[in-house]
């Protein structure tokens, strides 16, 4: 039996993605009748959410079999609201289906689904859908993808073109040096063209209508042709959580892609016991006793289990591009329910969708969420009512902004109450945009061992550290070990926590501190009369454009801009332009904040109060520990 390969559906939203999917499904005859979205009786879209709302929110998956090979289809949420669940599920493929409308063409979702393809290496497949409707043009948007994006190959005809072959040499020079000599066999196409696809040098291009469910089959057989098993049934166990989900009687399921060995039930995973294994089609399942590389699956008994984690021998991923600039706080009803039980309510939808960061500011009393915007905010708010029967509201987005450094500067911890002891020294510089929290030792081992040493850094990147100006997240520095000290008999690993900590903060206390807001990259799509109105706004509001494209009586911009100024500005566009314009955003790094002074002043922070994030340091004398504070702990330090 073949191994079962996945592919993802995505798409812009409305540009026929779900449509697609119900076609997949009938032609392969895993349904007997394709369902609507305007009938809300469609496979995948099963939350009576989605059903309502007429969007794919959470992503859905099922087995169908094509040329007696079994796929799984996974079709992922095509807001740009829900790209956070969107890019767990891309993790999880051996190739994707981007959706385009033949009348829209390619729009600014479609671009972040293409940035995202590529930083994961996905082979790619365009299905140009629509082309029945009046104004298609299929040419037309293909072209725009090779402007855009990469070599657009039209593969509608069967087996692998000369047309493709001639464009797949051209992208290689060792392969047309082949390709001319006459030396390759056409069986070896498909293993030759697939480092193409990953790389997204060539991407397969199908025209057709979902809706009237032609182009299908030879989507499908493109995919059969060109994407190979996934491997890995001889290596350990080991899978990827792309979504952690809740059945209808309130199970915790997650679900995996396996990527190599074999998964039984009663088997222990990373010290927990899978109870259950399911295989979903839709919302239906069935109970099997094992599973292997290549399926995907839903596992009972993994309590720890997070979504986007890695399990077994699976290496780690790097932190998700899709995360929110914005926060809101709940508003809710505290006579009728307490806190305590709303904030558990959010725990258990942060379980599901860890980009929500759910916060409880003591101080205020108020739980806060983080979010990519208002759709979502309006789903969170449906599912407070049918899941926990809570009424919600929500306050006005704001801003989440972060925080670094514009020097280097040094900070040093010590950590001393009696029977126990650790110092640390370090280096704080600061980095380019984006980069992150970078550490490195330049500590001899001769002075510190190396486990302690590995320890610091463990402590340097397992939380998240607040800045001194709003206590905002601290980004885009290099922390350096420049010494430590450890007790023979006291110390222990607790203490280096407690040292590290307090030299960063000390560190920042010092520094010259910069706050950091975030930018949204945007493209959006008007009648040509009211490009001088967005192009004002934006230069209103400190953004930047490139150079408007011409669409026939439409055009195009690109930009960015910071996200302050673009929150409500899609209403805007909507109002001004009486629903004939659209503008997507997506998250495009971080700037200096233009009006620093009067962002931190309104924050209200004092990193003084702040006692979960101390500045100062513990010495002992005498027999008992004393605080000193930070400005004067320099002088008590053993460290030269």
């Amino acid at each position: 039996m073949p191994q079962t390969r996945v592919v993802g559906l995505l798409a812009h939203v409305d540009a026929g993605k779900t449509t697609l999917s119900e076609q997949i499904l009938f032609q392969s005859h895993t349904i007997r009748q394709a369902g609507r979205v305007d009938d809300r009786d469609s496979f995948l879209d099963t939350d009576p959410l989605e059903r309502q709302r007429g969007i794919t929110i959470f992503s859905g998956q099922a087995p169908f079999i094509w040329k007696d090979a079994p796929w799984y289809l996974l079709d992922t949420p095509g807001h740009a609201d829900f790209s956070a669940e969107m890019e767990r599920c891309l993790r999880v493929l051996d190739a994707a289906i981007v959706v385009v409308s033949c009348v829209e063409g390619v729009q600014g979702h479609t671009e972040t689904i293409w940035r995202l393809l590529r930083r994961y290496g996905i082979p790619t497949f365009f299905f140009l859908n629509k082309t029945d409707r009046a104004g298609a043009d299929p040419e037309g948007v293909r072209q725009q993808l090779e402007k855009r994006f990469c070599t657009a190959v039209p593969a509608a005809e069967a087996g692998i073109t000369e047309e493709m072959m001639e464009l797949a040499a051209g992208e290689d020079d060792e392969l047309l040096e082949r390709y001319l000599a006459g030396e390759i066999l056409p069986e070896e196409w498909p293993d030759l063209l697939f480092p193409l696809l990953k790389d997204g040098k060539l991407c397969p291009c199908v025209q057709g209508s979902a809706l009237a469910g032609s182009g299908i089959s030879s989507l499908l057989d493109r995919l059969h042709e060109l994407v190979p098993e996934p491997g890995g049934l001889e290596k350990p166990f080991s899978a990827r959580v792309c979504q952690i989900r809740r059945d209808h009687k309130g199970n915790r399921l997650a679900f995996l892609r396996i990527t190599g060995g074999t998964l039984h039930v009663r088997e222990s995973v990373d010290g927990e016991k899978v109870s259950e294994i399911r295989r979903y089609s839709g919302e239906k399942y069935q109970t099997v006793q094992q599973v292997q590389a290549g399926e995907l699956c839903a596992v009972a008994g993994l309590p720890s289990a997070k979504a986007g984690a890695s399990l077994g021998r699976e290496e780690s991923e790097a932190e998700l591009i899709s995360e929110p600039a914005l926060a809101a706080a709940v508003q809710f009803d505290s006579q009728k329910c307490p806190a305590k039980t709303m904030l558990s309510y959010f725990r258990l939808l942060e379980d599901e969708e860890p980009a929500l960061r759910v916060e409880w500011l003591e101080e205020l009393q108020e739980i806060r969420v983080h979010v990519m915007g208002a759709i979502q905010l309006e789903v969170l708010q449906e599912l407070c009512r049918q899941r926990f029967s809570q009424e919600i509201t929500f306050g006005p987005c704001k801003v989440l902004y972060r925080e670094t450094i514009a020097s280097p500067i040094e900070g040093r911890g010590h950590f001393e109450p009696l029977r126990h002891y650790a110092e640390v020294r370090l280096r704080l510089e600061p980095l380019p945009r984006s980069s992150g929290i970078y550490f490195v030792s330049e500590c001899s081992t001769d002075f510190l061992a190396l486990n302690w040493q590995r320890l610091i850094e463990t402590h340097v990147k397992e939380k998240e550290h607040r800045g001194v100006l709003t206590g905002a997240p601290v980004t885009d520095l290099r922390i350096v070990l420049l010494a430590g000290r450890a007790h023979e008999k006291h110390t222990e690993g607790g203490d280096f926590r407690e040292a590290t900590y307090r030299a960063i903060r000390q560190g920042l206390m010092k520094a010259q501190n910069v706050l950091l807001e975030p930018w949204y990259a945007f493209t959006a799509s008007l009648p040509v009369e009211f490009s001088g109105r967005l192009l004002t706004d934006i230069q209103k509001i400190g953004g930047s454009f490139e150079t408007p494209e011409s669409e026939g009586e439409r055009v195009c911009i690109r930009g960015r801009a910071p996200v302050e100024g673009l929150i409500s500005y899609s209403r805007e566009l909507t109002n001004y332009t009486r629903g004939q314009g659209s503008i997507s955003l997506r998250l495009d790094g971080y700037e200096p904040c233009r009006n620093q002074e009067e962002i931190v002043e309104a924050s209200g922070y004092d990193p003084e109060r702040d006692t979960e994030n101390p500045a100062g340091s513990v010495f002992c004398s005498h027999g008992s520990g004393f605080l000193v504070p930070w400005q004067e702990a320099d002088r008590y330090m053993h460290l030269e």
